[in-house]
């Protein structure tokens, strides 16, 4: 049995590839109607910071994982010194919990990153700016994300508040990094389990709108083969170097060679779980980010991450007028290559509320198609054609 702590819908698409594999997924879930409630029947209700709820959980579980970073470090630890496998464990996940453990780590490995420093107080968020062009990005350093916890800034008066709430410990501490020039963004997933396999996913192409990723092409589409080959080689060693058990998506900036050369990648940010830049495994490569995970955390053997056809287009479903997206289903649907994923979530303004995958080998055609369902399960007139 696989103990899962988080209800979304991360942990939703966990289900199927749990069924076929006979694996038996127990999740924490933080409503009854959560996303991954209801997929999984065994459901308890709980917060990921309730011991007793997460014990409780536990209890008969072969391994524990997660579909969120937000859970204790000190619970983790005790499970795992009461002998119950968690993958990822505490030492890996603190580098997905906190941005400057991270940089640090990533920078004692010699892995590529944007320059960055820990931001104290405004004058050395001043002194970044002034070595750094004048604008930079400061990030909370837990917390954040899809875009939250994130500010592009020219002066430190733009994160007063936050710089507030990080002296009076009522706020996440800071760090500013420089605004990388970068061309484009990419995203590598690779899945390693205990006994050392690891296999790597196709380098993909991500769109971000309003810092939440709005569409995944996978491959990326044009990317230098010492780039893409760099890009790999990068994400298994932050796996190993990080001790990491089960999928790691490691986010990356492609940086153009002033010299014409291939371009190089420079570490974005980490998430020690399946993640959005992954949903395109599902229809498109022959094992899922989903079967994967739970692959590896079983430590059972690896599947093969061979794409099934020359293109995958995920394209997200950002929020909908809709007051349900099955209205939708007849003309998305009536595309029969369309392979929608709907997450069970009510409606709100800008939330993650499904995708959509289109496999083939027209890419044009893909991103067309893509884009045009998952406008229409947004309530959106889409023209034929």
């Amino acid at each position: 049995m696989v103990a899962v702590v988080g209800g979304g819908q991360l942990a939703r698409m966990m289900a199927p590839a749990a069924v076929g594999l006979g694996v038996h997924l127990r999740v924490l879930v933080e409503a009854p109607g959560s996303s991954a409630a209801q997929a999984v029947a065994d459901a308890p209700v709980g917060a990921a910071a309730d011991e007793a709820a997460v014990r409780s959980l536990v209890a008969g579980a072969d391994v524990l994982t997660v579909e969120h970073e937000h859970v204790p470090g000190a619970l983790l630890d005790a499970l795992a010194d009461e002998g119950l496998p968690v993958h990822p464990g505490r030492a890996a996940l603190a580098h997905a919990q906190d941005k400057v453990v991270m940089r640090r780590r990533l920078g004692a490995l010699g892995v590529p990153c944007p320059d960055w420093a820990p931001v104290p107080d405004a004058a050395a968020l001043d002194a970044f700016l002034a070595a750094h062009g004048g604008t930079a990005v400061v990030k909370t350093a837990r917390g954040g994300y899809d875009g939250k916890g994130v500010r592009v800034v020219g002066r430190s008066s733009d994160v007063a508040d936050w710089l507030a709430a990080a002296a009076d410990g009522s706020g996440a501490a800071l760090l500013v990094e420089e605004k990388v020039p970068f061309t484009r963004e990419l995203a590598v997933l690779v899945a390693r389990r205990p006994s050392g396999e690891v296999r790597v996913w196709p380098v993909v192409a991500s769109t971000q709108v309003d810092g939440v990723c709005a569409e995944v092409v996978a491959p990326a589409p044009d990317l230098h083969p010492e780039t893409g080959a760099a890009a790999e080689a990068l994400a298994v060693q932050v796996a190993e170097g990080l001790g990491v058990t089960g999928v790691l998506a490691v986010e990356l900036f492609e940086v153009a060679d002033p010299d014409g050369g291939a371009p190089r990648v420079l570490v974005n940010e980490l998430a020690m779980r399946p993640h959005n830049s992954g949903h395109w495994t599902l229809d498109g490569s022959v094992t899922s980010q989903f079967e994967q995970h739970l692959r590896a955390v079983l430590d059972l053997p690896l599947g093969a991450t061979d794409v099934r056809a020359p293109w995958t287009v995920m394209v997200n479903v950002l929020g909908s007028t809709l007051p349900d997206l099955a209205a939708a289903l007849p003309d998305v649907l009536a595309d029969p290559g369309v392979k929608v994923h709907l997450y069970g979530k009510d409606v709100r303004p800008g939330r993650k509320l499904g995708h959509v995958n289109v496999v083939g080998d027209d890419l044009p055609d893909l991103l067309r198609r893509g884009r045009a369902a998952a406008a229409l399960l947004r309530g959106e007139v889409v023209a034929d054609g």
